[in-house]
C-alpha cells in the first residue's frame, strides 16, 4: 500500500523532478546542437537561428571528412592503440593496485611512496623525448601504446577499491587451502572487481581515444598517425583553404563555399570523433559511479 503524500512531499517531488529536467536539458542540448549544427547552414548557426532542429540541411561537412582516404586509416590505427593500449595500462595497473593494498607486502610503504613521487615530479618534455628516442620509439607507433602504460591516480583508485572491498579472509581462506599468490589475484580478486576494472578501462580507454599530442611528438609518418591528428589536419586544411581564397582574390561565391564547409567540418569533426566513445559509455555506465565512489580514498 503507497504511503499517502503530503503537500510538502508533492512540492519536493516537483521541485526535484524540474531540478533534473532541467539539468538533462542542460547536458543534451550541447550535443543536440552539434550534431544539427554539423548538418545546417553554417551562416544559420552563426546568427541563432538555427536553435533547436537542422535547417537547410547539407551533408558537405561529412563528405568532405570521409572524402579523405585516411580518415579510416585513423579510425583503425586509433582502435589499435585504444585496445592494446587499454590492455596494457589495465595489466600493469590492477597487479600494482593489489601489490600496493596487501599489507603483508615487502616494501609496501616504500613503492607506494616512490609511486606517489611521480604524480607530483615528471622529468619534462625533453628528457622524456630523449628516452624515447633512445628506446627506439621515435616514429614508432608502440610508442602511443607503451608510453604512459598507467598512472599512479587510477593506481590509487584501484588499491582504494581492493582494500574496501576484498575481505581479506577470504584471500587468507584461498591461502589455507593452498592458492598461490597468483592464483588468488586472478581467479578471486579479479572476478570480483568488474566494477573498477570497467571504470580503469573507461579511463584508459577515452584517454588513448583522445590522445593526439604523443603522435603529434613522436610520430612523423602518416601511415601510423590517428585519428584526431588527422582530423586536426582536415580541420587546418579547410582554414587555410578558405584564408587563400580570400587573400587571392576568388570569386565571392568560391569564397563563401569553401568557408561555410570549414564551418560545418568544425562540428562534423566533433561528431565524428565522438560517437564511439558515446556509444562505448552505456555499456560501462552502471559500473561507472560504483566504482568511482568505492575506489575513492575514505576517511
Amino acid at each position: 500500500m503507497l504511503k499517502h503524500e503530503s503537500r510538502g512531499d508533492k512540492v519536493f517531488n516537483a521541485v526535484n523532478i524540474t531540478v533534473l529536467i532541467a539539468i538533462l536539458i542542460l547536458t543534451l542540448y550541447p550535443l543536440w546542437f552539434i550534431v544539427c549544427a554539423s548538418i545546417s547552414n553554417p551562416d544559420l548557426v552563426n546568427t541563432g537561428k538555427m536553435i533547436l532542429f537542422p535547417k537547410d540541411i547539407s551533408f558537405d561537412g561529412y563528405i568532405n571528412i570521409f572524402n579523405d582516404k585516411s580518415i579510416l586509416r585513423g579510425y583503425f590505427n586509433t582502435i589499435i592503440y585504444t585496445a592494446l593500449g587499454t590492455t596494457l595500462n589495465l595489466a600493469v595497473t590492477l597487479p600494482a593496485a593489489y601489490a600496493l593494498s596487501r599489507k603483508d607486502f615487502v616494501g609496501r610503504k616504500f613503492f607506494t611512496m616512490m609511486f606517489l613521487f611521480t604524480m607530483f615530479f615528471s622529468g619534462g618534455l625533453i628528457p622524456t623525448y630523449i628516452v624515447v628516442g633512445q628506446m627506439g620509439l621515435h616514429n614508432n607507433p608502440l610508442v602511443m601504446i607503451i608510453l604512459g602504460a598507467t598512472s599512479m591516480t587510477n593506481i590509487i583508485l584501484s588499491r582504494t577499491f581492493f582494500m574496501s572491498n576484498i575481505p581479506r579472509e577470504v584471500e587468507e581462506a584461498a591461502q589455507i587451502d593452498g592458492c598461490s599468490n597468483f592464483r588468488i589475484f586472478f581467479q578471486i580478486v579479479l572476478p570480483l572487481s568488474t566494477a573498477i576494472i570497467a571504470v580503469m578501462a573507461l579511463f584508459f580507454a577515452v584517454s588513448h581515444w583522445n590522445s593526439y599530442f604523443v603522435a603529434m611528438i613522436y610520430l612523423q609518418d602518416d601511415k601510423y598517425q590517428p585519428l584526431q591528428i588527422i582530423l586536426r589536419e582536415i580541420l587546418v586544411k579547410s582554414q587555410f583553404n578558405a584564408e587563400l581564397l580570400a587573400q587571392g582574390g576568388d570569386t565571392a561565391e568560391a569564397l563563401q563555399l569553401e568557408l561555410k564547409t570549414a564551418e560545418q567540418i568544425k562540428y562534423a569533426l566533433v561528431v565524428v570523433s565522438s560517437i564511439p566513445v558515446i556509444a562505448v559509455y552505456p555499456f560501462v555506465q552502471k559500473y561507472f559511479v560504483k566504482g568511482v565512489t568505492v575506489g575513492a580514498v575514505k576517511g
